[in-house]
């Protein structure tokens, strides 16, 4: 077997041992008899967080099986499954999950573990679809843990420190359609203006620039319920005009990947992301960061980092907003949010200087980064915008008291203590 690594390429894993248990009583024996092991989903992080000198191991090969309870509108699935494979299962059911992520290629525990999430001022993060989890604990034991847990709301975005994740319960909503449409050269000031309307005019909205041309938003793309036209009446009223042929979220890429646009009706799962499944998503060769700040924020970040030079290591930043949640370690826990996303050239050192650039001029409002994402920010700092962390330490160590699911990302991010914001 060659070096394992992450879907970019970026980080090479420092284990060759990849283990695909067939059985939970098979992944019960990998867990309780190694030294130190990890999960690894899709391969969708940009930095060290699934790294181990241990084993890795894939949930991919687990039983499929997703079930729906009706009554309490939730459906239990496999946690190596996509998003994908989730989505269709629900949607031949009549069922859908409320967002989804830009890629549904993303595994649902490895999204749900990191914090990852969609767009949308009244949508939450992934994680907090879940209403119940199951994982392997360090001793091998099945444990199960639901909304009646005080501990839940540390037991799901967990950074894979609890154990490893092998099904969720999620809550699940009547299926429903989305209307996408973009719109192009939205002037940057207007987007800072009047931010919080256009953030929360569609169902889901997200921005886009690429730095290429100074003082334009180069697309907006609303995901609207079928019967709102309010959206694309405030696109045009802002400054934008509607795309008149389908994008690419970043320019100049073949549009065949993306999901239907120009008004477009179709099913939630086909909308709601940015890229199909049948196709590889963004660019691949490529590494990503992610900032969040407080909602309100938004437009102050905007003029932040407009007058910074990313044109030559961007490909494209995209800003989202998501709804507060409860969760312990998520970077929305308690506020709406503002998610500033950057995918950057596969370049350490154009992406070393892009981060701590972005890093600087957003220094002053009280920045969170993507557990799974490049970043610099030192650990004290970091771990001051968590107050949930000593309660999220002791439930590690009941689970994991040797840290077997730990690695050094965790012990430098979570495990230590102090830091004040």
């Amino acid at each position: 077997m060659g070096n394992l690594r992450n879907w970019a390429g970026n980080v090479a894993f420092s284990t060759e041992v990849l283990h695909r248990p067939a059985s939970i009583p098979e992944l019960q024996e990998i867990v309780s008899r190694s030294r130190q092991v990890r999960a690894l989903g899709s391969g969708h992080s940009f930095n060290r967080i699934a790294d181990t000198a241990g084993a890795l191991i894939s949930v991919a090969d687990l039983p499929r099986d997703i079930t729906i309870d009706t009554a309490s509108a939730t459906a239990e699935v496999p946690a190596g499954a996509s998003y994908a494979q989730v989505s269709q299962a629900l949607e031949a059911r009549g069922w859908a999950l409320p967002n989804l992520a830009s890629l549904p290629h993303i595994s649902v525990a490895g999204a749900c573990c990191t914090g990852t999430h969609g767009s949308g001022a009244q949508l939450a993060g992934l994680a907090s679809h879940a209403v119940g989890v199951e994982f392997v604990r360090a001793d091998g034991e099945l444990v199960r843990v639901d909304r009646s847990d005080p501990a839940f709301p540390g037991s799901v975005l967990t950074l894979g420190a609890l154990g490893i994740m092998t099904r969720l319960r999620l809550a699940v909503v009547p299926s429903f359609t989305i209307k996408q449409t973009v719109w192009v050269d939205l002037p940057l000031a207007s987007a800072a203006e009047h931010f919080d309307a256009i953030m929360t005019a569609a169902y889901s909205v997200s921005m886009f620039r690429d730095w290429t041309r100074p003082g334009l938003i180069n697309a907006l793309w609303l995901k609207s319920l079928p019967d709102d036209a309010d959206a694309d009446e405030g696109a045009g009223a802002w400054g934008a005009r509607p795309a008149t042929m389908a994008l690419h979220p970043i320019p100049g890429q073949d549009p065949a990947p993306a999901t239907p646009q120009l008004g477009s009706v179709g099913p939630w799962h086909l909308r709601l992301p940015h890229f199909s499944p049948e196709f590889t998503p963004s660019v691949g060769d490529e590494q990503q960061s992610e900032y969040f700040v407080r909602r309100e924020h938004g437009p102050a970040a905007l003029r932040a980092l407009a007058g910074l030079d990313l044109a030559r290591s961007l490909y494209v930043c995209e800003i989202r907003t998501v709804a507060a949640d409860a969760l312990w370690l998520s970077p929305c826990r308690d506020h709406p949010s503002a998610a500033i996303h950057f995918t950057w050239i596969n370049d350490d050192e154009a992406v070393a200087a892009g981060v701590a650039a972005v890093e600087t001029a957003l220094g002053d409002l009280d920045i969170r980064p993507h557990w799974a994402k490049v970043f610099r920010m030192p650990p004290e700092r970091l771990r001051a915008h968590y107050p949930d962390l000593p309660g999220f330490r002791a439930l590690a160590e009941r689970h994991d008291p040797d840290r077997k699911f730990g690695n050094p990302f965790l012990a430098r991010y979570v495990y230590a203590s102090g830091g004040t914001a």
